[in-house]
């Protein structure tokens, strides 16, 4: 038995279910499953065509493009895009499966992170018999399983928790500035790559809508165009400064997941305007990170030993 429904569920169930005699799936509430091709035909012919190189830069974009699209897609029309997901799990499961008890959430597309089940596994396991899905809240364990608050009894070997991820900002890391410790979640993220008052630190939060590491790489580019921009000039310091007290501060993850809510208090802010702004979208990130300038108002540079100069 696997507990949750989120990407390592849905991952977990198919594989499992290769070699278990049954793997029963048991959601708390239904997510949206969307399946994909495993192998992109596509992309294999464009490499035949154009070269590894090319064909890869053509794939990549394409990839963007599509996830992006879909993504807003959700949002802009969240009805059409709900009634779409929900019927394309439902053409790829036997005509008397419970579709809308099991895959039909009571959330909006993209509320949530959106599964993805390649070439349709988690279908192909529960159309086989070989794994089910059974949606109801656990009242306790038992002996030989699990009572559901709706007195059902699911009998289980093994039982996997896919749920309960835990948050942590920076894995706990205690941040200090001259000895004075830093409280993350009362910092303001610049460009989503730095902290507001603390100097000569980045790191690297990637997207909750497309890729992770699509942010990974522009954060990773910005901060090297960042460095260059110091050594030529003699910096030793950077800091961002927030400073500006009509800047609104919001959640830095716009999820209404559990595990979101439960850890995002601790995280650091995005702001309402300027570089604190978090959009989670790719192309503003390109024009921001990879091609905007280095130097911002609200950065502050300074050489080692000198106090970094306002304004």
């Amino acid at each position: 038995m696997v507990i949750g429904s989120g990407a390592t569920a849905v991952t977990l169930v198919p594989t499992m279910a290769e070699h278990a005699a049954h793997v029963v799936m048991l959601q708390r509430s239904p997510s949206y499953v969307l399946s994909i091709p495993a192998e992109d035909r596509v992309g294999a012919a464009l490499r035949v065509l154009l070269g590894p190189e090319r064909a890869h830069r053509v794939v990549r974009r394409r990839n963007i493009a599509l996830s992006r699209g879909l993504f807003k897609a959700c949002r802009r029309f969240p009805r059409l895009m709900h009634r779409v997901l929900v019927a394309h799990v439902r053409s790829r499961l036997p005509h008397h499966f419970d579709v809308d008890t099991h895959f039909r959430p009571r959330y909006d597309p993209w509320d949530q992170r959106l599964c993805v089940a390649p070439d349709g596994d988690l279908f192909r396991a529960l159309s086989s018999g070989r794994a089910s899905v059974v949606t109801d809240r656990i009242d306790r364990f038992t002996p030989d399983g699990i009572l559901l608050e709706s007195g059902q009894h699911l009998a289980a070997d093994v039982v996997v928790t896919a749920t309960g991820l835990r948050m942590l900002a920076f894995e706990r890391i205690a941040l200090s500035v001259d000895g004075e410790p830093v409280d993350v979640a009362d910092r303001v993220a610049f460009k989503s790559m730095m902290l507001s008052g603390v100097p000569n630190l980045a790191f690297a939060l990637g997207y909750s809508n497309i890729s992770w590491t699509l942010k990974i790489d522009l954060v990773a580019e910005h901060l090297c165009r960042l460095l260059d921009h110091m050594d030529a000039r003699g910096h030793d310091i950077v800091e961002p400064v927030c400073d500006d007290p009509d800047v609104e501060r919001f959640p830095l993850l716009d999820l209404n997941a559990g595990y979101v809510a439960r850890g995002i208090t601790a995280f650091p802010k995005a702001g309402s305007s300027g570089p604190w702004t978090l959009a989670h979208a790719y192309e503003q990130d390109v024009q921001r990170l990879r091609h905007g300038p280095i130097e911002d108002p609200a950065l502050r540079f300074a050489a080692a030993g000198r106090p970094a100069p306002v304004g």
